[in-house]
């Protein structure tokens, strides 16, 4: 072990006395939050937070060009601690297991459950035997279920080269907790890098960091409260030398999140689209969220230099608390806390009520993913869901594809260029594009050229299409070393979409008439769709989904000269992201419409 002071071994002492000996501090009763107890311990004078280390821990900041992976990337491993809500961690491995690796932390000592025993536990819930082939038996001590807040970072030297782990100090006083990461280390054999030591002594948790994998990253304000001998440039000294992050956003506390953890309310789900909770106009948390969602619209663009996209997911009512809100005693029901695993993503479940359209967001903002629900009422009432009791663990050799979705496009006559960023530490052998106006009828496909060096890019070519014309495509590549990847992972099921606006005989964007953004959006219910015109037009109002299916005729006639209001009642219609199309003699506009 490392040295420590005498202070932090006699406090250390104490953790664990509370932690073998008190029954409001055992393993299963610990929330993700502080529990009184330790809440005390950390406001004695003079606390300060241990550090357990092995001696082969790294201290000292890596070298080379760092990434942080996203968490949509290609997953090698699951982790999770098999302690409380078994019945949760079943479900998970059931939904993740057939297609990635599951490490499974035990407890040692008489203190957990063997293997043999969860086992069996998987197999009588339905769990078949090629799932629990995938899952990998780990034994170290734990103190809690936790896995995300006090689980190690995957991240890559030279952007995809090597892969460590970089874990900070926990912030909560759960010592075994914060020594898993090493175990995980050891095991998987890549080094061991932690923040413990100053001047880069950094305390943090994983439910407050979001990273893009490209050197953005988000966290709550906590990040700084807990870091009080830190300034926000030292902190983001230390997440620029371990983690390669170049931009860390911080946003305001909520009112009524009491752990202040990001993922209770905000996920990436790409490079440029944030999934952000939203509560009933004014309640509980919903206009701190609102701001700051705002503030981050009007401050920062994506990695790719643009305006982030939005996706917008209710925040239930708790019906357990009387179907109250947390500003109203209700537990912090949550749709955001879910976890991607390549193709599946897993989701909480509470109440089919609201479940149900949760589900059809998840499945409209991320088209041919395996969404899974899981009920999550037994965890949500100690503050924390599906994602906060996993971790994820990428590959050891990844190959990267990034590529920003091609926007909706008036061109109908060149080519529809397409870049990506690709990259494997083997090099790249080729990338191909597939594209297709026509799911059903197969894809095409183009090389694609490597054109800049400096940037890793791939550049494709999509031919023109006609107005009126949905667009699908993506891209696979093959590394020297004889490994494939697709962008996006579901695909040829899931696919970037984008549509061809063109001309009819005028351009699309003529004064002679004016669609003004439809309300509310996202709609669930009645919606209006303004529309002013300048002279008297015979035209259409259509609904499409994303992959240029006729969803719903919203009008066909005479349009009036001057402005009216067409509306729609999106209740029944799937959630996800549409197109309404006006089309008339005059021209054609279109706009995006979300259904929730």
């Amino acid at each position: 072990m490392r040295k420590i002071t005498f202070r932090n071994i006699f406090i250390i002492s104490i953790v664990f006395i509370g932690l073998l000996f008190n029954k409001s501090f055992s393993q299963t009763d610990l929330p993700v939050g502080f529990s009184p107890e330790e809440l005390q311990l950390v406001k004695s004078p003079g606390w300060n937070w241990p550090v357990t280390e092995s001696r082969s821990v790294i201290t000292t900041p890596p070298t080379g060009h760092l990434r942080t992976m996203a968490q949509w990337e290609e997953v090698d491993a699951v982790t999770i601690t098999w302690t409380s809500y078994t019945s949760v961690l079943r479900d998970i491995v059931k939904a993740v297991a057939p297609s990635t690796k599951m490490y499974i932390i035990c407890g040692t000592g008489g203190g957990g459950t063997d293997s043999t025993s969860i086992k069996t536990y998987l197999t009588s819930g339905g769990v078949p035997s090629i799932s629990i082939a995938n899952c990998r038996f780990l034994y170290a001590n734990y103190n809690t279920v936790w896995a995300r807040d006090y689980g190690a970072n995957s991240v890559y030297i030279n952007d995809v080269d090597s892969l460590i782990l970089v874990d900070w100090v926990y912030n909560r006083p759960r010592p075994s907790d914060d020594t898993i990461p090493h175990t995980i280390a050891r095991y998987i054999g890549v080094p061991d890098y932690q923040t413990s030591v100053a001047p880069y002594k950094l305390i943090n948790t994983g439910g407050n960091w979001i990273s893009d994998g490209l050197g953005h990253s988000f966290h709550s304000n906590l990040i700084v409260l807990e870091n009080p001998s830190m300034n926000v440039a030292q902190i983001d000294t230390v997440l620029s030398k371990f983690m390669g992050i170049t931009r860390s956003v911080k946003l305001d506390t909520l009112p009524y999140d009491m752990i202040h953890h990001l993922d209770m309310h905000m996920k990436l789900i790409n490079e440029e689209t944030i999934l952000m909770g939203q509560y009933p106009s004014g309640i509980s948390d919903g206009p701190q969220i609102e701001a700051n969602l705002q503030y981050i619209l009007a401050n920062y663009n994506s990695a790719f230099g643009t305006p982030y996209k939005v996706v917008r997911i209710p925040q239930p009512p708790d019906q357990l608390n009387g179907n109250t809100y947390p500003s109203q005693g209700g537990n912090y029901l949550t749709y955001t806390n879910a976890l991607i695993v390549n193709k599946t993503v897993i989701v909480p479940q509470y109440y089919a009520q609201y479940d149900t359209t949760a589900l059809r967001i998840w499945r409209g903002a991320m088209p041919g993913y395996n969404v899974v629900g899981i009920n999550s009422n037994s965890t949500i009432s100690a503050a924390g869901s599906l994602h906060c009791i996993t971790h994820e663990i990428g590959p050891k050799n990844p190959l990267l594809i990034v590529h920003q979705n091609l926007p909706n496009t008036i061109n109908t006559t060149t080519p529809y260029q397409v870049n990506a960023r690709i990259q494997h530490r083997s090099g790249i052998q080729t990338a191909t594009l597939y594209y297709t106006n026509d799911t059903t009828s197969g894809f095409s496909s183009v090389p694609m050229t490597f054109t800049n060096a400096s940037l890793n890019t791939w550049t494709g070519y999509i031919p023109a299409y006609p107005a009126g014309t949905h667009v699908f495509y993506y891209i696979k590549a093959h590394a020297n070393s004889g490994k494939e990847e697709v962008r996006p992972m579901p695909a040829p099921r899931g696919n970037f979409m984008f549509y061809v606006l063109g001309a009819t005989g005028i351009d699309e964007y003529s004064s002679a008439f004016e669609m003004k953004p439809a309300y509310p959006n996202p709609s669930h219910g009645i919606t209006c769709i303004p529309i002013s015109f300048d002279r008297n037009t015979k035209g259409t109002i259509k609904l499409y989904d994303m992959l240029g299916n006729q969803v719903a005729l919203i009008f066909d006639g005479e349009m009036i000269q001057g402005e009216k209001n067409y509306f729609i009642n999106s209740v029944g219609i799937s959630a996800g992201a549409y197109i309404i199309s006006v089309e008339t003699t005059e021209g054609r506009l279109t706009q995006k419409l979300m259904v929730r």
